[in-house]
């Protein structure tokens, strides 16, 4: 198997592993990450109804002469401060088939201090 299929299918699987567990409901919804190579999407999303909550991006936000580590840690600032206006207190994580180190521990714990609990 090439090494680039491979990488994806691991991936996919870990995702579909995680999917199988993590479920948002109106008390307690899902919020997602999406790391790419230049930017950082998180969305909030119910799962009962289908429907995305909330939303953020770093296309959004200005981020120039930043590191991706950092630009994840200002989108889960970011979609905290949305998700107290949309008065969402907990959540649950889907790391959306990554490992939790790097990038998205640090989009989770700025998360967590600007008030999100998961």
């Amino acid at each position: 198997m090439n090494r680039l299929i491979k990488k994806v299918d691991s991936k996919q699987r870990r995702k579909t592993r995680i999917r199988n567990v993590v479920k948002g409901t109106s008390e307690r919804p899902r919020m997602t990450v999406t790391i790419s190579n230049r930017n950082v999407s998180a969305q909030i999303i119910n799962d009962e109804t289908h429907a995305t909550i909330i939303s953020a991006s770093s296309q959004k936000l200005s981020s120039k002469d930043k590191n991706m580590t950092e630009i994840a840690a200002l989108v889960g600032k970011d979609i905290a401060e949305k998700a107290k206006k949309a008065k969402v207190k907990q959540v649950v994580l889907d790391r959306n088939g990554k490992l939790y180190h790097g990038r998205i521990k640090a989009f989770a714990d700025e998360a967590r201090k600007a008030g999100l609990e998961f």
